[in-house]
This record gives structure tokens, sequence and C-alpha cells, in this order.
């Protein structure tokens, strides 16, 4: 039988724009459940999200979920998971696929400065 404390405990790994939670969602609740993986996508909406761009990011969360099937989802883990969708989204916003939000609540630039159009 499992520990039923073990089983309640949620980790987390919070990078600037993916967190991620050994969870589920159930109505607008995140159940502690130490066997699936949640994330939680650019939670201060910094960026405008087409939905090819956040399939593309849903893929690789779960190409990587998969890659680390059966491993234990320790804080590690989803700090690496973490890490390498956070450069994903760098790789989006530099290639032009990913947008800032000029209605974000702080514009920082977090990811380095908009492109602009070269001038002749």
């Amino acid at each position: 039988m499992a520990d039923s404390s073990a089983a309640a405990t949620l980790l987390k790994s919070t990078t600037r724009h993916v967190r991620l939670f050994t969870a589920r969602v159930e109505g607008a609740e995140l159940v502690p459940d130490r066997d699936q993986l949640t994330m939680d996508i650019d939670p201060d909406n910094e960026f405008l999200w087409d939905q090819p761009v956040l399939e593309k990011v849903q893929q690789r969360f779960q190409d990587l979920v998969n890659a680390h099937a059966g491993a234990d989802l320790s804080e590690y883990n989803l700090r690496r998971i973490g890490s390498e969708l956070e450069g994903l989204i760098r790789e989006l916003l530099q290639a032009g696929e990913l947008r800032y939000n000029p209605d974000c609540r702080v514009l920082n630039y977090s990811m380095g400065l908009p492109r602009t159009p070269e001038t002749l």
C-alpha cells in the first residue's frame, strides 16, 4: 500500500514562464498526484500564443514527460523539464514564432528584446 503522506505531497518547479506540478486539475483545483505532471505555461501572460506555437510547447512537454516515464517525479527532474521548456520558449521568441504581449502587466522582456524589422 502506498504511503498516503507521500501521495498528498505536491512537488512543483517554477521557471519564469513554466510552472510544473505533480498534480491533476479537478475543476479549478490542483489535486496532488505523484503519478501526473501538470504544466501551467506563461502564467503572467507575457507572450501572445498562437495555437500552433502553444501546441509545439505542449508537444515538447509531452515528449519530455514520456522520456522520463518510469523515473521518479523528483524536484530535480521537474527542474530539468522546466528548464528545457524555458529554452524552447526562448528559441520560439528568437525565431519570431512567439511575440511579447504589449498588454502584459509588466513588459520586462525577460527573454531578450523583441525583434524589429531591419531598416535599410
